[in-house]
């Protein structure tokens, strides 16, 4: 998501308000976490930056998060769910240490410069040319410390017409055309989670991974770009590639797929269950074994997936007719025990309670400023050690441990706002 202050303020990754060297997370005498003795700065705010960071200290990494004085980043005001908390902002920021600061001021910026001087890896997600005008721009920063990397998020990129368009989740996705190919037939939706704020925040944490391991073979450090809008972009390659080839705009088809068939969710005497067939072999293992109409594998109106599209209504109805005549249960036993791929229609409170979350161990606690709340295992999962899972900060819980780092003293701690009308809004 975007938008945002101008100033931020730092975030830890710890929950306590020690000083702390660049170690990274402790792991408890087992292997190294991946990231161990990484040191990531990050001006950021909302979605796409703090999801970037939140994955860089799940795997080890100590993160400090700036954050404007008396605010901090704006998804902490998103809602109050959790305990609360805002649920954006208990996903995106365990195990960052915060710190406040007023980046309009020379106290605040002169802070993160040493901040960034110490730093492996400073992140930004303000809008273009803001962190230049604040005197913490890419150059500046890494004319002090050429293997510094520093990665900037923005809606559009720092060039082209679109440089300064505001570029909120909701806003990207229709401007990418994905809102285009998503929803019924009748009506556009944009996805039911930021997903142009998390290709942003993924391709960010790739990024990012990439230019440490070549500056562990060169010494080099980066100066990388990451927008929203192109991050999209490059998950449209499918619908693109249609749209350039074939002349034709992929339709908004529901639960089902414009290349596959059947792909879609089917009645059952009790509800429904989905089915997505992806090959031939998938087709006549339905047919055949699944349903009991043998005759069909080799209909050549049906044999193939390129029929079975040109068909598709055809097809669903079939299909539908005869998986109407099994129970939900009976049905998706039946898929399974012959390899048809299929799914439950879950709701939200369904994947909370998912027997394959609970069976593979994936809950844990989190430490908030409003007490423990549960959370899912980071999804990557090292065989050798498990990835930690750092409280989540309150506002300006580290300022004062980080500036004794410094060697500052938190008394001298500038609370002023020197105004700047040019400054940026943050994004993603």
């Amino acid at each position: 998501m975007s938008g945002g202050p101008e100033s931020a303020g730092v975030d830890s990754s710890r929950g306590d308000s020690s000083p702390v060297e660049s170690s990274g997370a402790d792991s408890g005498g087992a292997e190294p976490l991946p990231l161990e003795g990484i040191t990531v700065v990050a001006v950021e705010q909302a979605v796409a930056g703090p999801l970037a960071t939140r994955h860089l200290a799940d795997l080890g990494a100590r993160v400090i998060k700036i954050e404007r004085q008396g605010e901090g980043d704006f998804a902490r005001s998103y809602d109050d769910t959790v305990l609360g908390l805002a649920s954006h902002f208990v996903w995106l920021n365990r195990g960052k240490e915060s710190i406040e600061l007023d980046l309009a001021s020379d106290h605040g910026r002169q802070i993160a410069l040493e901040l960034a001087d110490r730093a492996d890896v400073v992140l930004s997600n303000l809008a273009p040319g803001a962190m230049e005008r604040l005197g913490l721009g890419a150059a500046a920063l890494r004319e002090r410390k050429d293997d510094l990397v520093v990665v900037t998020i923005s809606g559009y990129g720092d060039t082209g017409p679109y440089r300064d368009r505001k570029a909120y989740d909701m806003l990207v996705q229709a401007e990418s055309g994905l809102c285009s190919i998503t929803g019924t037939p009748e009506t556009a939706t944009k996805t039911g989670v930021p997903v142009s704020d998390i290709a942003t925040g993924m391709y960010a944490l790739s990024a990012i991974q990439s230019a440490l391991f070549r500056r562990e073979r060169t010494g080099r450090g980066a100066t990388i770009e990451v927008s929203m809008f192109e991050a999209t972009a490059e998950w449209m390659g499918h619908p693109m590639y249609i749209r350039m080839y074939a002349d034709r705009q992929v339709g908004r088809m529901g639960l089902s797929h414009a290349s596959i068939c059947p792909y879609d969710a089917f009645p059952t005497t009790d509800g429904q269950v989905l089915i997505g067939v992806q090959n031939d072999r998938g087709w006549a293992a339905l047919v055949r074994d699944v349903l009991g109409r043998p005759d069909l594998v080799d209909d050549e109106r049906f044999a193939t997936n390129i029929a079975r599209v040109a068909r598709r209504a055809e097809v669903d109805e079939l299909i539908g007719r005869l998986t109407s005549g099994f129970g939900s249960e009976e049905l998706a036993a039946r898929l399974d025990r012959f390899g048809v791929p299929a799914a439950r229609l879950n709701d939200v409170a369904a994947l909370v309670d998912h027997p394959q979350l609970e069976a593979r161990d994936r809950w844990r606690d989190v430490d908030t400023p409003a007490g423990p709340i549960r959370g899912l295992l980071p999804p990557m999962t090292f065989a050798d050690v498990e990835l930690p899972m750092g409280p989540v900060p309150a506002l300006g819980q580290h300022t004062d441990a980080i500036l004794a780092e410094l060697g500052r003293d938190s008394r001298f701690q500038d609370t002023t706002r020197e105004k700047d009308t040019h400054h940026g809004t943050a994004r993603g």
